[in-house]
């Protein structure tokens, strides 16, 4: 566990960089180029108009992933000015992917173009997303599972126990240092007391961020595949959601983090799964069957916006690729 990767020296004292703060920066980098770079090649998305939509959709990833966290673990803050303070984590990630969603939805509707084309892009970054922040979740020693059986292997022990903090090591960390351990050390005191009798570490538990990194690597994989290979737009992001809700549903079974919440003998992103399946399946079958109806995959992003002709701001004349050519499409009666 390192929750803090290293410090800053400065005339007024160490400023300490925190695992999670950084992955979850890479994170946002490797999307940043990823959706620049396919945006462009794919859609032939304008660079001005690519970079404010990932910039909105970004913040609005950030907030929402904060602002269920912040809902679900209401008593843990005493302030509101607490809920911004992002440094030792405090994101769900469903939270993040609704609020980028409900952002981006809102800022292709301003600019009256289709937000599928944009979503099939993006779609591949919330899986290097989840693989790159369960990463920083597991410096940290938050989002941990169950504990594990005496038959489970050394090795898978031994990756998930997590110690009990020096406070001397982490000076200006903010945990409780009556405790000075790592949340899943913390839990395990007050759930296995006679257990956790002079104990320098939690129990051994299931390394579910790793196991959830892992999950974000292989849906990476599939959706970039998936998006050379798709058959209509919408198909990416509808595929990788509907996935992911599955994974995670079933998961959350191993996880024994307290803060997730809970509801209906569900956590809250059980709850949420419930509901986003069905959702992404029924999408799923309209757009397949629209694109059945009037064969939209050979069709530019502009082309399916309401407006005849592209938005002088959305796309560049020479931004569009040259295999689009402009089809009549045959309206039924």
């Amino acid at each position: 566990m390192h929750p803090i990767l290293f410090s800053i020296p400065t005339p007024w004292g160490a400023i300490p960089i925190y695992s999670y703060g950084v992955m979850l920066g890479s994170s946002l980098l490797f999307a940043w180029y990823f959706i620049m770079y396919m945006g462009k090649r794919i859609e032939g998305y304008d660079r001005d108009l690519l970079a404010s939509a990932f910039t909105w959709t970004a913040v609005g990833s950030i907030a929402g992933a904060r602002l269920l966290y912040v809902f679900t673990n209401l008593g843990s803050y005493d302030s509101v000015a607490s809920w911004f303070d992002l440094r030792e984590g405090g994101l769900v990630a469903y939270g993040g992917f609704l609020g980028g969603f409900l952002t981006a939805l809102a800022f292709w509707r301003l600019k009256k173009i289709p937000l599928m084309p944009f979503a099939d892009i993006a779609a591949p970054t919330l899986a290097s997303g989840l693989m790159l922040t369960r990463i920083g979740c597991y410096l940290y020693g938050c989002d941990y599972g169950r504990p594990l059986g005496d038959e489970a292997p050394g090795w898978l022990a031994s990756a998930g126990t997590f110690p009990k903090w020096n406070p001397e090591a982490y000076p200006n960390f903010a945990c409780d240092q009556t405790v000075n351990g790592s949340p899943a050390y913390q839990h395990h005191l007050q759930e296995y007391p006679d257990l956790m009798v002079d104990r320098a570490s939690s129990l051994a538990v299931h390394p579910t961020q790793l196991y959830e990194s892992a999950a974000g690597l292989v849906l990476f994989v599939f959706a970039v595949w998936l998006l050379t290979h798709r058959k209509f737009r919408g198909q990416v992001f509808l595929a990788l959601g509907g996935a992911y809700a599955l994974w995670r549903f079933f998961i959350e079974y191993l996880r024994d983090d307290p803060e997730r919440g809970f509801a209906f003998g569900f956590s809250t992103s059980q709850l949420v799964s419930l509901a986003v399946v069905p959702l992404c399946l029924i999408a799923y079958i309209h757009f397949k069957k629209r694109r059945e109806e009037t064969g939209d995959i050979e069709l530019p992003p502009w082309a399916l916006a309401p407006a005849t002709s592209p938005p002088a701001a959305s796309v560049s004349e020479d931004a569009r690729p040259s295999k689009y050519k402009p089809k009549k499409v045959k309206k039924k009666r």
